[in-house]
């Protein structure tokens, strides 16, 4: 059997037992991996993917390619030239299983290439957001007063006279504008809580 996977913005053929070189994924040598974008398996056609289909993989070595020479010249007296090499970074594998289904069953992590990575920071960082978020919200869900109805008085100050311990319009009203040291208060600010905790 036989199936046509996709990895890098190039397609292979591959059938159980083939020695592959592709664009660099991020995984170590030994490990299992799963490609998930499956364009044939058999005489199966896909839509754009097979659905269920999967193809494994174990991760040989993390290699280089042969270099690549580039040079430019330019003829003429006083012309210029430059030369740079260059080596693809690839990675080599072995085919171990083509599934026609069930691979999202598998548990097998999946093939991602290795400038994937860099976002994996980011979607770790989203989670402490979407936490600090929760966090400010049973606060203000907690009898607190939405300060940043005040005009002048963004989400940053807001925060700032959170962590004060003023809460409510009634607690911003009672603060002196020109003593309280926690942080800066501007007395409109005093003025319009006075008005909205009537």
């Amino acid at each position: 059997m036989f199936a046509v996977l996709k990895t890098g913005g190039k397609q292979y053929k591959v059938q159980s037992g083939d020695v592959l070189r592709v664009e660099k994924l991020a995984a170590d040598a030994g490990e299992k991996v799963q490609f998930n974008e499956i364009l044939m398996v058999g005489s199966t056609i896909g839509a754009p993917l097979v659905e269920g289909a999967g193809v494994q993989a174990e991760v040989i070595d993390q290699i280089k390619g042969e270099k690549l020479i580039h040079y430019v010249k330019r003829r003429r007296k006083h012309s210029s030239q430059r030369k740079k090499g260059h080596r693809q970074q690839l990675t080599l594998l072995r085919i171990t299983d083509i599934l026609e289904a069930g691979a999202d069953k598998s548990g097998v992590k999946a093939a991602v290439g290795a400038g994937s990575v860099s976002a994996a920071p980011a979607a770790a960082a989203a989670p402490k957001k979407a936490a600090a978020k929760a966090e400010a919200a049973p606060a203000a869900a907690a009898g607190a007063d939405d300060l940043t109805t005040i005009t002048g008085v963004g989400p940053a100050a807001a925060k700032k006279l959170v962590e004060a311990g003023i809460t409510t319009f009634a607690q911003l009203a009672a603060v002196d504008a020109d003593t309280f040291e926690a942080t800066k208060v501007k007395p409109e600010w005093v003025e319009q809580a006075k008005e909205l905790a009537k």
